[in-house]
């Protein structure tokens, strides 16, 4: 896959769990958009919603998918800006990695604890995992940490 592709991909899938990580914000204030996922009692946005479980270390889980998928939007831009700097490139795959564990653990709660699946939440999370997948391949692609890391910058002569 192309440089450009893997990008591209990074961007969008960040894109799709922005959507779904607002959508989920939007869900707890109208209760009526919890009904447009709710399929059956075990795929259900009202019951994880409901469940008391959606809290980590006091913040909402869907301001971490906000502000994640922002963040990789912003890193994985000055990534692109200096593609030859490999500290970017493992900033942006580092935190996609850490977006992906946090899923983990937020998938593990609604099926372990809350024995429930919300369609919007399960977006949000397979979104993140394609923006670690395209972070990955972006990463091996440019030789991850033995690419040469970037010049310091200096200032323009007076």
């Amino acid at each position: 896959m192309r440089t450009r592709s893997l990008r591209s991909l990074v961007y969008l899938a960040a894109g799709i769990g922005l959507l779904a990580s607002l959508f989920a914000a939007a869900e707890t204030v109208s209760s009526s958009l919890e009904a447009a996922c709710t399929v059956n009692g075990f795929v259900s946005c009202a019951a994880v919603a409901h469940s008391g479980r959606t809290t980590t270390l006091g913040i909402p889980d869907y301001v971490w998918g906000i502000v994640g998928f922002v963040a990789i939007f912003v890193v994985a831009g000055l990534a692109e800006a200096r593609p030859a700097d490999a500290r970017r490139g493992g900033a942006l795959l580092a935190l996609t990695a850490a977006g992906t564990a946090l899923a983990l653990y937020f998938l593990y709660i609604e099926l372990a604890e809350i024995h429930a699946l919300c369609l919007v939440c399960a977006t949000a999370y397979l979104a993140g995992a394609a923006t670690f997948a395209g972070a990955a391949l972006l990463w091996r692609r440019r030789g991850g940490a033995e690419a040469e890391p970037a010049a310091p910058e200096t200032a323009a002569p007076a």
